[in-house]
């Protein structure tokens, strides 16, 4: 097969303990999953239907990075994630079946430009400026669910310059991991190298250049990033 030009590099995720790199095939987020962190944002922490937006593959960065200050925005937020790895995809995937299809979990920031975000939503226009930007999906190196399970509870927080600005424990999840991939499927044809970015705890809130952000995740693992 011959290319007008050569194919972009595959974007990719370390795995815990081996060589071998985890392919990234897609990058959904879930939207306000923790109950205080949809109440901060100014909406109802119900058990309504789940909604979900996505982050292209090569937002991806690893844990180390420096990464130059988003252009274009005056108040970038961090959000850390519990981050799904799906081994296995398919369609309408049943509820007791979801947890099969993972491979792991990692930690992750959903970095948002939360004043394009906002302007965007008050024209009921797409989030893709807010959300889907260069760089805007840090993640973690996976570590396989045969080394730990599948986690239902455990704390996840995060750090900005040594301040604990985000704090909440996984079991705090309105959608718990089988449903979101339950649900998830019934929307998109899932995959494998799939990412699902699980949604934030409360206290969100903005980065400057120069900050250092640590985020970490009970019994799954640590990620940092530096902006420039």
């Amino acid at each position: 097969m011959n290319f007008i030009f050569p194919p972009h590099a595959p974007s990719f995720v370390e795995v815990e303990g081996v060589s071998e790199y985890f392919p990234v095939h897609r990058i959904y987020c879930v939207g306000r999953n923790y109950a205080e962190h949809a109440l901060e944002m100014g909406a109802d922490p119900d058990r309504e239907e789940p909604f979900f937006f996505c982050k292209p593959a090569d937002a991806v960065v690893h844990h180390g990075s420096f990464l130059d200050f988003p252009s274009v925005t005056q108040n970038l937020h961090h959000e850390i994630e519990l981050v799904v790895a799906l081994q296995k995809g398919g369609k309408d995937i049943g509820f007791e079946e979801a947890l099969d299809c993972v491979f792991g979990y990692a930690v992750g920031i959903d970095l948002t430009r939360r004043d394009l975000q906002g302007a965007a939503k008050k024209m009921g226009r797409p989030w893709d400026s807010g959300k889907a930007f260069d760089e805007s999906a840090p993640c973690s190196a996976i570590r396989p669910a045969t080394a730990i399970s599948h986690p239902q509870k455990g704390t996840i927080s995060l750090d900005v310059n040594g301040e604990t600005r985000q704090y909440g424990d996984l079991e705090q999840m309105i959608w718990k991991i089988p449903e979101v991939i339950m649900k998830l499927s019934q929307l998109f044809q899932l995959a494998p190298g799939d990412l699902i970015y699980t949604g934030t705890p409360a206290g969100v809130g903005p980065l400057q250049s120069g900050d250092l952000v640590h985020g970490r995740i009970e019994a799954i693992g640590e990620l940092g990033i530096t902006f420039r």
